[in-house]
């Protein structure tokens, strides 16, 4: 029994590295800190980082196994559907969130929470492009 307990939290301990270790190298690599959320239910909101990687903005969810991005946007078919403040119900699931914009890439939204610092960062991502081309960046009035 004990030597269960004992492969139990090595496997634990082991999977938690792997975690710790990945968020360093995201964060180290260029990484912001934002929420997301598909699902628009208050409690829906995931921690993870994005990494902008040329025209594609790649989020990582926080507590996934994954080796790749769970989302993938591609600049030129991004939209601005809606910026708000985070609403009063939602302080608990995204507590150092100062906007969501919500966004929508081939007919799916997606929201995102983020400071001050990281949405100033997204909307010069999203409005930059290489002499010559265009970003396709728009946003709905």
């Amino acid at each position: 029994m004990a030597l269960v307990v004992g492969v139990l939290l090595l496997c634990a301990c082991l999977l938690l590295g792997w975690l710790a270790i990945r968020r360093v190298r995201l964060m180290r690599g260029g990484g912001v800190d934002l929420c997301l959320r598909r699902r628009f239910a208050v409690t829906d909101w995931h921690f993870g980082v994005g990494r902008y990687r040329g025209d594609q903005f790649a989020w990582y969810r926080l507590t996934s196994f994954r080796v790749g991005a769970s989302v993938t946007i591609d600049r030129t078919e991004v939209e601005i559907v809606d910026r708000r403040e985070p609403l009063a119900s939602e302080s608990f699931a995204i507590p150092y969130a100062a906007a969501v914009l919500r966004c929508r890439s081939h007919g799916e939204d997606i929201e995102f929470a983020m400071s001050r610092d990281v949405l100033t960062g997204f909307l010069s991502w999203l409005e930059a492009a290489p002499p010559g081309r265009s970003t396709g960046y728009r946003q709905a009035s």
